[in-house]
This record gives C-alpha cells, sequence and structure tokens, in this order.
C-alpha cells in the first residue's frame, strides 16, 4: 500500500510538473524574435460577432518570408475584427490589410527591445520555476500527512522526499534548458 501511495503522489508531481514545463516552453513562444512565427498570433482574442474567439480559429497562417505573417481568415468579413485585435495587442505589429489577407511584417529588434524581451523571458521562467516549487511543497504535504497517519515509516518518507527532489530539479532544469535558448534566440541577429 504505501509504496502505491507514494509513487500516486510522485507520478502526479512529475505529471504536474511536466505540464508547467510544457507551459513554460509555450509562453516563450509568444515572446517575439524578430523572426515570423504563428504562435505570436494565434492565441490573439478577437471579437467575432459578439464572441471573443482566437485566432487560430478564424484564420490559417503562412510564413512566406523570415519576416513576414501572412493571416488567412477563413470569413472574408472577419478581416476587420482580426486587424483590429492585432493592432490592439501588444505585439507592436501594423498589419496591411489587402481585402483578402493581412500582412505582418516582423521589423528587426533593436538591442535595447532584445533585452527587454531577455528580461520578460526571465520572468517567465521565474514563474514556471514558482510553479514547480509549489507542486513539490504540495507533494511534501501529502507525503507528510501519510507520515502523520501511520500510512508511512520516517524513512520511506525520506526516500519518497528525495525522489520529489530529483523530480523538481529535472523540472526546473528544463525549464532553464529552454530559457537559455530562448535568450540565445532573442539576442542573436
Amino acid at each position: 500500500m504505501t509504496d502505491e501511495t507514494v509513487s500516486m503522489v510522485l507520478d502526479d508531481a512529475r505529471e504536474r510538473m511536466a505540464k508547467v514545463v510544457v507551459h513554460t516552453r509555450a509562453e516563450f513562444a509568444n515572446v517575439r524574435t524578430g523572426r515570423a512565427a504563428p504562435a505570436l498570433v494565434e492565441k490573439l482574442p478577437v471579437d467575432y460577432y459578439g464572441s471573443v474567439v482566437p485566432l487560430q480559429q478564424l484564420a490559417g497562417f503562412s510564413v512566406p518570408e523570415a519576416r513576414m505573417l501572412v493571416v488567412n481568415p477563413y470569413d472574408k468579413a472577419s478581416i476587420g475584427a482580426i486587424e483590429k485585435a492585432i493592432r490592439s495587442s501588444d505585439l507592436g505589429l501594423n498589419p496591411s490589410n489587402d481585402g483578402s489577407a493581412i500582412r505582418l511584417s516582423f521589423p528587426p529588434l533593436t538591442a535595447d527591445r532584445r533585452k527587454e524581451f531577455v528580461k520578460v523571458v526571465k520572468g517567465m521562467a521565474e514563474e514556471g520555476r514558482i510553479s514547480v516549487r509549489n507542486l513539490r511543497r504540495s507533494g511534501r504535504q501529502e507525503l507528510e500527512a501519510f507520515e502523520k497517519d501511520g500510512d508511512l515509516s520516517e524513512d520511506e518518507l525520506a526516500r519518497a522526499e528525495k525522489e520529489l527532489d530529483k523530480i523538481t530539479q529535472a523540472a526546473e532544469a528544463e525549464i532553464d534548458s529552454a530559457l537559455t535558448i530562448k535568450e540565445q534566440e532573442l539576442l542573436e541577429d
């Protein structure tokens, strides 16, 4: 019973920490690098006939050049709403509308802007690490509750906590690795 209980707690923590890592990487993808990428705009909320819908449900995307993103709306009547959503976002993009598609031109980033983005990404990474540590704390509390109830001995608790720490360190290392890659991507010309 105790091994099953401990492994359930550890597996749950591992799974939830993996989700935090995936979420943090997805957040990194939303930070602009000067290259066109659909991930930058696909989650933008668009007011479409009175309901707010993510842009990816209203349009297809193509990248004809490294610094150009073309948004092709499925419904041509939604072009105005899509253009408005892009303009009002904090991406700093100026959409050009040709009546059937919207072109987004990504200007090269200045050195100062790149440094700002690095700070933003570091903040996102820290949020991810904090989430991982919170999951470790809740896992520890579960394990300690099992020990209090007599379902777990002190030695088993210590082993389980060491395993939980290893899982936590692995998740934090993944976040740090993704951060390093994103920093390099942001700082390259």
